[in-house]
């Protein structure tokens, strides 16, 4: 073992490279200095052979020696011709504006979501102008207009917001910030929260078991935000934001390109709610009171003719929360019996970097280092009941990338290391653990740049608490025509349950917390492991001469060890490893059509079937609807010669039945039939763009008004042995209309 170890960590430093040639395409900047071009055509001419430049403007081709001479363009940029004596030949290019338009210019619009036809991974990419069309106040608001996400509330009380994906929620889905995990562990409730959305440049939701450079834990998939970049990002940014609901938000960016090879940007987020809400008259909040400040520091360094790149991020977040009946004042009323209320406090400091050496002299070959420390301390109570948690986490992983013979056959190769420190008060029971983890990687892809890519990886990790395992992922892509793609995939995950980090909504209920150890290292319990396979299909055409796509994916997750949720019982909620068998099955119809100039419309259907062995017997998961309907439509104007255009944007959602956790040993009055209702919900947005610098937008969410009736079980008596707030299956809140305005500054 130690010998093959050896062997996949070494094998890229012998392997061969092709003769390629690499360079940088630059535009003018309003400081006299040059930026970077991202999104540049670079093609060979008189060959279909090319690319596009990177977000930094970098790009790499394959040479060959028939290859004379490069063509870079960009819409509303005059066209450079560049010739290219040999290979390894570093190019330089600077577009400059077209000022004198006297040809007629043929434009396309790219999508704001579009999922990859080229990529071996089932993956969709969500641009910021996709973010846009909705608030998207934090990531958890990220995929309101996207049918592969769903997004609920945890529960009646807190206000938390989780979702899922194939079917299985937050804590089976790796989450990261530029391929670093982020929200995990302690975070998990409200992590997403911590991200605002003006942060984010764009989104990559990844269906299916991930790659194994990432990590271990990825099962269902993985949703990779990556972050806005001093070097590219407004040099000034404004969003201002409110609510009909009470909730102000203010973002705020300021970027400062230092020297041709620094720049930092400050990101400042602000959020308060303080207005009290009941509209069911339950006597609870609709929505918790609360406030956030969340300021990052990142810095940029890019040095192209040495190859290096590096990133470095510092962030305090401070986030309050209270929750609650009305009447509630935590001075008068914590910890008593008479009115029932609820705090979170957390405080959050993170860092981390991530560096990049691009050999200048071998194409294709690159080392990169991520490393990244946070500490998550959160202090809360729920009525009487006390749940503190104290994470401290350190992670790093160095990944190598070089190819076989020629670049067709690339290979990634490293070894990463996880720690996490973790100290809990449940009630008056404090729980500490700490997990350490080492392991290497190897993962090979086939690319003939035509119709099969296939991306094959094994991780061997050794875990203090897991013991030593192995992680096979694969991805395969076959086009046999054109516009389309077949994918198929599998891959095992394996991870430990933060059994209430993840489950913090069963606080706000009466419910007793038992856990069936059986002996496993991690609150008595064994690690859960999971198989996850997947089918998609993929096809591009025209129909009635407009631009159409049809994506059917079908994905299983079976599970080989789990630890249950059991609420079952109204009076507790049971914890314990899987006895038989647990089977997600995910099953999605996407179309996407764009019937008239600049109109878009994205419709989808999901179906669940998510089953799992209870004590009492398989049974479907709880609140988990088994079909689901999505649509969207988008429409913008034509832009005016000052920039000026209007955005227009609707989704609308249908939610079928959910089956209700057992209440049959409740009292009668207490008792809740099989299933829900189903319901739909009606979002709009109309933005209107006066320039580049400035735009206003208005919207309304759940326009339909739609809201669960008595979603509190024994919302009357909070301290009696009934109360429960976790049987949400449907908006509580009734309409929210909000209003904003951005203004940016180049």
């Amino acid at each position: 073992m130690k010998n093959l170890c050896l062997i996949v960590l070494f094998l890229p430093i012998l392997c061969l490279a092709q003769a390629n040639i690499k360079g940088m395409v630059m535009e003018p900047a309003a400081n006299g200095k040059h930026r970077p071009l991202a999104g540049a055509n670079v093609v060979w001419e008189g060959t279909s052979v090319g690319t596009i430049t990177d977000v930094d403007g970098t790009f790499t081709l394959p040479y060959e020696t028939s290859y004379k001479t490069l063509v870079i363009s960009y819409v509303g940029y005059k066209t450079n011709t560049v010739a290219v004596d040999g290979p390894n030949t570093l190019v330089h290019s600077l577009l400059t504006p077209t000022d004198d338009l006297k040809e007629v210019t043929v434009t396309t619009r790219k999508k704001a979501a579009a999922t990859s036809y080229i990529a071996s991974q089932n993956i969709t990419t969500i641009s910021s102008k996709e973010l846009l069309k909705a608030a998207c106040c934090n990531l958890s608001e990220s995929f309101e207009t996207n049918p592969s996400i769903d997004v609920n509330f945890s529960d009646a009380v807190t206000g938390a917001k989780q979702i899922k994906m194939l079917g299985l929620t937050t804590p089976y889905i790796l989450i990261t910030t530029e391929n670093v995990p982020a929200i995990r562990g302690a975070a998990q409730a409200y992590g997403l929260s911590f991200v605002p959305g003006t942060w984010v440049e764009s989104i990559q939701v990844t269906k299916g078991a991930g790659s194994v450079t990432n990590g271990f834990e990825s099962i269902a998939g993985q949703i990779n935000a990556e972050l806005v970049k001093p070097l590219t990002d407004k040099k000034f940014f404004v969003n201002a934001y409110g609510s009909l609901n009470g909730r102000l938000e203010l973002n705020t960016h300021i970027n400062t390109q230092l020297s041709d090879k620094w720049s930092t940007g400050l990101y400042v987020h602000g959020n308060t709610r303080s207005q009290k809400l009941d509209t069911n008259d339950d006597s609870f909040l609709d929505v918790p009171l609360g406030r956030q400040i969340n300021v990052m520091n990142r810095w940029q360094y890019t040095n192209l003719e040495k190859g290096l790149v590096s990133f470095l991020n510092v962030r305090y977040l401070g986030d309050q929360k209270q929750a609650g009946q009305v009447a509630y004042d935590p001075k008068s009323h914590k910890f008593g019996s008479s009115i029932w209320g609820s705090e979170v406090d957390t405080k959050r400091f993170d860092f981390s970097g991530k560096f990049g050496y691009v050999n200048p002299d071998i194409p294709y070959q690159s080392l990169g280092l991520q490393l990244a420390f946070s500490n998550h301390k959160q202090n809360s109570y729920f009525g009487n009941r006390i749940y503190d948690i104290n994470h401290k986490s350190v992670f790093a992983n160095l990944i190598y990338n070089s190819i076989i013979s020629d670049s067709r056959h690339k290979i990634k190769t490293g070894v990463g290391f996880a720690h996490d420190d973790y100290d809990e008060q449940v009630e008056t029971a404090n729980f500490t653990r700490i997990e350490n983890s080492v392991g290497g990687f190897f993962e090979y892809s086939f690319d003939n740049l035509d119709d099969i890519n296939l991306t094959a990886g094994v991780r061997i990790d050794h875990h203090n608490l897991m013991g030593t395992f192995v992680t096979p992922r694969f991805h395969a892509r076959y086009s046999p025509w054109e516009k389309s793609a077949f994918r198929l995939s599998f891959g095992r995950g394996k991870r430990a349950a933060n059994i209430f980090a993840e489950n913090q909504q069963f606080f706000a209920s009466s419910r007793a917390l038992n856990i069936h150890q059986n002996g496993g290292k991690i609150y008595g319990l064994n690690p859960e492991i999971a198989w996850n396979y997947g089918l998609s299909f993929l096809q591009g055409f025209n129909w009635f001469n407009r631009k159409a796509e049809v994506i059917v994916d079908f994905y299983r997750t079976d599970f080989q060890n789990q630890v249950v949720v059991d609420y079952e019982t109204p009076t507790e909620i049971q914890f314990y490893n899987l006895n038989g068998k647990s089977v997600a099955n995910s099953f999605q119809v996407e179309f996407n059509y764009t019937p008239l100039d600049r109109l878009d419309v994205k419709t989808a259907y999901k179906f669940y079937d998510v089953k799992t062995q209870y004590n009492r017997g398989k049974l479907q998961k709880p609140l988990t609807p088994r079909h689901r309907v999505f649509s969207n439509v988008s429409y913008e104007t034509v832009p005016t010669a000052k920039g000026g255009l209007w955005k227009f944007d609707t989704t609308y959602n249908w939610v079928g039945e959910q089956r209700f956790p057992s209440t049959v040993q409740s009292p009668q009055v207490h008792q809740l039939p099989s299933n829900s209702s189903s319901f739909s919900t009606l979002n709009a947005q109309i933005t209107k763009v006066f320039s580049e610098q400035f735009e206003v937008y208005v919207g309304g969410e759940n326009i339909t008004n739609t809201r669960q009736k008595n979603p509190i079980v024994g919302a009357n008596a909070p301290f009696g042995p009934n109360f429960d707030s976790t049987f949400v299956y449907a908006p509580i809140l009734g309409t929210m209309y909000y209003a904003g305005l951005r203004y940016k500054l180049n």
